[in-house]
């Protein structure tokens, strides 16, 4: 949790961001995924100050138990002073106690996005799903938290000026805004009349702008001019001599097959799985993974 101290920017897990909707993508299957088609809504998980404030984070726990669809999981919530901004006791269940940091009793408004990641904790537990490191396990739960309809709580509890500043969760606001933009254009979303900080919204806008570019890379053909003509230069190397990989920063490769056409293989633009087609001009594939259509032009 970033109180008072300098905000990170920009996209520095984004590698691991993706693998980590991949990840999801495998472990739950595009139909489970299609049932997490409705956010959490700001009615649903609102508190106000003259709250409870027992009751009142226990009702939020228990809506965001209902999201997740968490069978006989009763969360007993406590606050206590920390540097993290929650903590939650993983077990067998089916109580799980979750504590949080102390300054949530004077910051409710922002309890519920708090309780989003760590009862995704419990969520990616049952599941048995998890990265290795702690780093990168709070990636997989942030990227989770947003991608299943609640992680538009943690980007809006970000908030900073020239005086002070908060965040929670592991990725940037840039990388909850790309996520986020992600799930808005699979389920046809628009999170962003949700927030209620201006530096949410502006992270959410950016991410988008970085979510549309994995749709608009070669051999995808809504790609730009530019890259257009660097794949064909890059596909001409590869079928004049099969060997040596197109340079580190272009998303696709080119592999032969055999005594057949040379093929092509790149990321979907919706989940990261790898997509292998044969060179052949214009191609439909399909994603067997998160059954997005892509119209080619290898």
């Amino acid at each position: 949790m970033a109180n008072g101290g300098p905000v990170e920017h920009g996209y520095p897990h984004l590698e691991t961001v993706r693998a980590a909707v991949t990840a999801l993508y495998k472990r739950l299957s595009y139909d489970t995924i299609q049932t997490f088609s409705a956010s959490v809504l700001p009615a649903d998980v609102a508190f106000s100050d003259t709250d409870d404030l027992h009751l009142g984070t226990q009702r939020v726990a228990r809506e965001l138990v209902r999201h997740y669809r968490l069978p006989d999981a009763r969360m007993i919530v406590g606050f206590r002073e920390m540097t993290h901004a929650a903590n939650v006791e993983l077990a067998a269940g089916p109580e799980y106690f979750v504590e949080l940091n102390d300054r949530f009793r004077t910051h409710r408004r922002d309890i519920g996005a708090a309780l989003a990641h760590e009862i995704m904790h419990v969520y990616l537990h049952r599941l048995d799903l998890s990265f290795p490191g702690t780093r990168d396990n709070e990636i997989l739960t942030d990227t989770a938290t947003t991608y299943l309809g609640a992680g538009w709580l943690l980007l809006d509890a970000y908030r900073e000026d020239a005086a002070s500043s908060q965040k929670l969760g592991y990725l940037t606001p840039e990388e909850f805004g790309y996520v986020l933009a992600k799930r808005a254009l699979v389920f046809h979303e628009d999170p962003s009349v949700w927030f209620t900080s201006p530096q949410a919204y502006e992270a959410y806008t950016q991410g988008m702008a970085r979510a549309r570019r994995d749709e608009q890379q070669p051999p995808l053909t809504a790609a730009g001019w530019a890259g257009r003509r660097r794949y064909a230069r890059d596909r001409r190397h590869a079928q004049d001599r099969a060997d040596g990989p197109p340079p580190p920063e272009v998303p696709y490769s080119f592999t032969p097959d055999g005594h057949g056409p040379l093929r092509v293989s790149f990321p979907c633009p919706t989940c990261h799985q790898r997509i292998r087609v044969p060179v052949k001009g214009r191609v439909r594939a399909r994603c067997g993974l998160c059954r997005t259509v892509l119209e080619c032009d290898t």
